[in-house]
């Protein structure tokens, strides 16, 4: 279903407060921006006309005629004109302000949620939290209309929860389930079994409350939501022409009309009871708005008769949802502690520093705070708004339970200062102190009166109301001294040091009167302040403790916000403990430089990263001085800002140089190499090797650095000869000339390709970690195997002689074509490795080879993974594992199968060459840079791979091929959400067209090309196989081959 975002046109917030509007219109551009409301959608904040407000039926009339009024203006219209309504998707929020628990209101107040699916992070409050309720799962598919709720609830909607709307007109409401003491308070529709609305019921009797029992025996709530179809929409809109009504609109009141309140529920939507008569609806006393008998009783009876006439007929619906939650914000601080707690963990906090520790108890709550530790923090408590300057008071308090300390931050004329409160959670704010449930800080008044001195008359003034809400106990300035700190008011107040007198020498402020002082706009100031600080501390704990959170949101969020250059500065000061975490650091970089120059601007993120101004900064990290090296990168970054081209470029750079970490990283695998010394065979004397393909029957992409070194990785592959051959060879011998000949060819034996490469002097080896440079992978085999030294102040004759008593030549071949996905050119390093390392009388096992190729190919900078050495060197079916650690080790299990399945699975194997080129590189450099990103798809799917790799070898192991080609067909599905693109059109009909035939299917490696491989239903399917291709339009240039099985691995050859 379309999320309703996609529609909205017109949002318009609605406040009593004219200063609240100016953070109303702030924080919803906030929204917009992050990518919360879409970039078309017309945001208003609309405040009353005049004071007091016009109730909240008023005050929806006066938005929706400013609504229309912007809509018709767009339209280029110079009247306001319901036309603009036909397509208008309107959605109007009611917000207030007064709530003690967050000084800039319900709708704005902060709750310890997190959205895994934000793309930009940002704090989640009550309004966010409506908003996507709203958008996903009760306005999609309602008509042109507006809607109408207010801020002062959350919503909580069943998962399964949708609305028809198909032929629906009229005006429509919301219901969710309470019991009737919870109702007892609020209003509760009553409704027929059609869900037509008879009566509305506001705090009305347990007997009323109960005869609109549902049959779950819950009552339903008004909850909020109204909608309004596009019909009904234009009747109300007449209100703005039309006395008295004209008094709830500006234009009315600019036009002299007299002001007048209307309720939403107990006017607009009352004269729709189809029980009530017209009489009953305009001359009734109803609680909670304007009254018929009043000063104002004539107004008010004109008002209802007007609406009467004009809405009378139209259709009140209710919807009613089972399952559903309603909880409105009250006053109480038990119930906000419990909602916080509740929607967060055990031990919450939100938007906090805290160093260097705490001691907890049960459930405390923090909010957007800094502290130094230590500190005891109580169950029940609630700290918010305290700066690092009230750690020092807060560690002497004897709390106990249940406390709410806040800092608010006010002003007084020109005078912006912080002032503290402190209640306690069970407080009732409005009852009088006379009262016998009356408390403060918990205890009776009269525990105050004792402890402290204080009387009624240093709080209340005559003919104030004795409540909490208005007892003057918080000191805010001293006429002398200037504002006061949490010492003189909070802290005496809780039992720590101070006098009577001082407290009473202080300018103090009731806590009503602190909130109407709210500087709003600092506050929000002040919180997102925190909130980058705390984003920088997360994103930092995530990378050292090398977490699968996604860092992107926080990124967004820092450039939109303007905080990049203390993020970058964050991310610069990473430690070097951790070469894994250095890269990822480095890679993180590259991410902000990347949001810093816009989505889709500054030209692609892969691209060369070889500018002659960053090789300083590149040579420093190569040598090993990481702190050097990501300074110097820092001092280049400065000059690349100015352009989103220029910033892509560097985001590259940082790329690379995270990628020499990596290398780095990777490479510790060096102490897993154990290389012996033999006997040296003769001059001339040949020492061959051939190697078999391999495929990867699961788990590929998991063996891949980093994901193989930070979540780990598993891969089940098997080793196969390729139209009966073992497709992969090499040669080496000693010669007597002090050079290296290398010699590699490529294609069968009649049609190869065969490039020769003369190296005389050590100069002709420094391309050696260049890959695409003439015979880098056998120069780079060279210098890894310890044949030479590269670099060396010996040259390289003398180098050859001393150690080797000559030269070298070495040859490789390979009958497979370029990118054909099974793994050539990391079995192909292998094969020249034991060449070499044979022909110079040296030892080694397979272990030692799979890392040694490992080695080899950070050396020559084509990264990759492990998985196509194993699958290559050692023989048969085996599942190979590295895990969540440096350095990074490959452990490998051959699979302990049956002749008859090895058999049943050769017969069923069958391998097509698509005729596709395969561009692995790209694939890889995209693939690494989304994992470092922790793109939240990549992230759960690396699991996946690693768990159907499991599974993968559990089928082998107990014989099932339905199962094993169950694995492949979900492999092929990890593999394309790992590399989106990885499937050509042609593979795709190809594979379309094979399907019947396959229980399942995958391209070989990392796909986009080369060799398709199948497990199919029957055995010996090669004709049909290519039957079905011949006949498939638009497929050329593919070929079909047999798969045997190769038990042996590496093979060594007998010396000639």
């Amino acid at each position: 279903m379309l999320n309703y975002r996609a529609k909205l046109k017109v949002l318009a917030s609605l406040s009593k407060e004219r200063v609240f509007l100016c953070v109303c219109v702030s924080e919803l551009e906030v929204r917009q921006q992050r990518g919360g409301l879409l970039q078309g959608t017309l945001l208003l904040t609309v405040s009353d006309p005049q004071e007091p407000g016009l109730g909240s039926g008023g005050a929806t009339l006066n938005a929706l005629l400013v609504a229309a009024e912007h809509l018709s203006a767009r339209a280029g219209y110079t009247v306001v004109t319901a036309d603009v309504l036909d397509d208008a998707h309107i959605l109007i929020l009611h917000t207030g302000r007064d709530f003690p628990w967050d000084s800039c209101g319900r709708a704005f107040c902060w709750l310890p949620v997190e959205k895994p699916a934000q793309t930009v992070q940002g704090p989640v409050c009550c309004l966010d939290m409506l908003l996507d309720c709203l958008s996903n799962q009760v306005c999609p598919g309602s008509p042109p209309g507006v809607w109408v709720c207010s801020t002062d609830m959350i919503l909580t909607m069943p998962t399964t929860f949708k609305m028809s709307w198909e032929g629906f007109s009229g005006v429509r409401v919301l219901a969710l389930p309470g019991d009737v003491s919870y109702a007892a308070n609020h209003g509760v529709y009553f409704a027929d079994e059609q869900g037509r609305v008879r009566d509305i019921i506001y705090k009305g009797s347990e007997e009323r409350i109960r005869r609109a029992a549902q049959p779950d025996g819950m009552v339903p709530l008004v909850s909020g939501p109204v909608f309004f179809c596009r019909r009904v929409v234009e009747r109300l809109l007449k209100a703005h022409v039309t006395p008295p009504l004209d008094g709830c609109t500006y234009m009315g009141m600019d036009s002299g009309a007299p002001p007048i309140q209307i309720s939403l529920f107990l006017d607009l939507l009352m004269c729709l009871c189809s029980d009530l008569s017209e009489s009953e609806f305009v001359n009734g006393e109803r609680t909670g708005c304007s009254s018929p008998i009043s000063q104002q009783g004539a107004v008010v009876r004109s008002a209802r008769a007007l609406l009467w006439r004009i809405l009378r007929g139209t259709t009140l619906h209710m919807v009613y949802v089972p399952g559903g939650c309603y909880d409105y914000l009250t006053l109480s601080g038990r119930e906000h502690i419990g909602r916080l707690t509740k929607k967060g963990t055990e031990r919450d906090t939100l938007s906090h520093i805290q160093v260097p520790y705490w001691q907890w108890w049960s459930v405390p709550f923090l909010r957007w705070s800094i502290f130094l530790g230590p500190m005891d923090v109580h169950s029940g408590c609630l700290l918010s708004g305290l700066e690092v300057t009230s750690s020092s008071h807060i560690q002497q308090l004897a709390l106990t339970n249940d406390h709410i300390i806040q800092g608010h931050h006010i002003q007084l004329g020109e005078m912006k200062i912080t002032v503290y409160t402190v209640l306690g959670a069970y407080d009732d704010l409005k009852v009088s102190c006379n009262d016998d449930g009356a408390t403060f800080l918990n205890h009776r008044w009269s525990d105050l009166y004792s402890r402290t001195g204080i009387q009624p008359e240093d709080l209340w003034g005559s003919g104030r109301s004795q409540s909490l809400m208005e007892a003057r106990l918080f000191p805010v300035f001293q006429p002398r001294g200037g504002a006061v700190g949490l010492e003189v008011g909070v802290c005496w107040l809780l039992g720590g040091p101070g006098a009577l007198e001082q407290w009473r020498a202080v300018w103090r402020l009731s806590l009503r009167e602190v909130l109407s002082l709210t500087d709003q706009e600092g506050e929000l100031r002040w919180r997102e302040a925190l909130f980058f600080q705390v984003g920088r501390r997360r994103v930092m704990d995530n990378l050292k403790s090398q977490s699968d959170r996604g860092l992107l949101p926080s990124f967004r969020a820092a450039v939109l916000g303007g905080q990049h250059e203390e993020l970058l500065c964050t991310l610069d000061s990473s430690d070097g403990e951790n070469l894994g975490v250095a890269a990822r650091c480095l890679a993180c970089i590259a991410d902000v430089l990347a949001c810093l120059a816009g989505e889709g601007r500054g030209g692609l993120r892969s691209g060369p990263a070889a500018n002659p101004a960053w090789s300083h900064a590149f040579s420093i990290l190569e040598q090993g001085d990481l702190l050097g090296g990501v300074q110097a990168l820092a001092t280049e970054r400065a000059k690349w800002l100015s352009r989103p081209d220029l910033l892509v470029r560097a985001a590259r750079h940082y790329e690379a140089a995270g990628q020499v970490l990596l290398r780095q990283a990777v490479m510790l695998s060096q102490r897993f190499i154990y290389i012996g010394q033999g006997e040296v065979p003769p001059l001339g004397e040949w020492q061959n090797v051939e190697c078999p393909a391999r495929l990867d029957l699961s788990g590929g992409w998991s063996d891949t650095p980093p994901i193989a070194f930070e979540h780990g990785g598993t891969v089940v592959n098997v080793a196969v000869k390729v139209d009966g051959r073992r497709p992969i060879g090499a040669r080496a011998r000693r010669i007597k000339e002090p050079r290296l000949l290398l010699v590699s060819s490529s294609g069968v034996q009649d049609d190869a390709i065969a490039m020769e490469t003369v190296c005389e002097r050590l100069e002709d080896l420094k391309d050696h970690c260049v890959p695409y440079a003439p015979a880098a992978l056998l120069k780079a085999v060279c210098v890894c195997s310890g044949l030479v030294t590269y670099p060396s102040r010996q040259s390289l004759d003398e180098q050859l002689l001393q150690r080797w008593g000559g030269g070298v030549e070495i040859h490789t071949w390979s009958l497979l074509p370029h990118g054909s996905g099974l793994g050539t050119s990391s079995i192909l390093a292998g094969a020249v490795l034991a060449a070499v390392y044979r022909c110079t009388g040296r030892t080694y096992d397979t272990d030692s080879l799979i890392h040694a190729v490992l080695h080899l190919e950070q050396m020559l900078t084509t990264g990759g993974g492990w998985q196509d050495q194993v699958g290559g060197l050692v023989g048969g079916v085996k599942v190979a594992r590295s895990k969540a650690c440096l350095p990074l080790r490959v452990e490998v299990e051959r699979l302990p199968l049956s002749d008859d399945f090895l058999l049943s699975l050769q017969q069923h194997l069958l391998l097509v060459y698509t005729g596709k080129t395969r561009l692995a590189r790209n694939l890889l450099q995209d693939t690494v840079r989304r994992w470092y990103s922790r793109v939240p798809s990549i992230v759960e799917n690396a699991g996946q791979l690693v768990d159907n790799a499991e599974e993968c070898a559990r089928a082998c192991t107990e014989g099932s091929l339905p199962r094993l080609g169950a694995c492949l067909e979900r492999y092929w599905g990890q593999k394309k959400v790992m590399a989106p693109g990885c499937e050509p059109a042609a593979v795709r009909t190809m594979m379309d067209a094979l399907r019947p035939l396959a229980l399942g299917q995958t391209l070989a490696g990392a796909g986009g090309g080369g060799f398709l491989y199948l497990l199919t239903r029957q055995p010996q399917q090669g004709e049909a196989v290519r039957q079905v291709l011949n006949n498939t339009q638009g497929l050329r240039d593919f070929s079909v081959h047999p798969v045997e099985l190769d038990m042996e691995g590496i093979s060594l050859l007998k010396s000639s």
